[in-house]
């Protein structure tokens, strides 16, 4: 049963789901501040007040709100890639090399090379 929960938790798919809740929650943020704070107020100031909470004179324009929540969202992302993601990609190369599995950019075997362009030379004579 444990080894189960292992193998769903390890799964690529998991974790990439987990890191784009979380970005996103972060990111829902950023737009929320850009929105409330940054383009409702100048379209307050073009249109007048349609149902705006709290109108406020163009000096309300609050660019440091929304700077706020863009170096969250940023800090948000950078631990969640430097905490989840590159820990996870090591252990995932780590299991890989392990089960004999090559990334995609080493060599395999010479013989294996070879043997492959060969096949692709025949094939494309025909």
């Amino acid at each position: 049963m444990l080894q189960g929960f292992k193998e769903f938790i390890m799964k690529g798919n998991v974790i990439d789901l987990a890191v784009a809740v979380v970005i996103g929650t972060a990111f829902a943020a950023v737009v929320n501040s850009l929105v409330g704070d940054v383009l409702m107020p100048l379209i307050s100031m073009l249109v007048g007040t349609p149902d705006f909470s709290n109108f406020l004179v163009f000096g309300a324009v609050k660019f440091g709100a929304f700077l706020t929540v863009v170096i969250n969202f940023l800090l948000v992302a950078a631990a969640i890639y430097f905490v989840v993601v590159v820990p996870m990609n090591h252990m995932i190369e780590r299991r890989n090399r392990r089960m004999g599995i090559l990334p995609e950019d080493e060599p395999a075997d010479p013989q294996v090379v070879l043997l492959t362009e060969i096949r692709d030379s025949l094939r494309s004579r025909q």
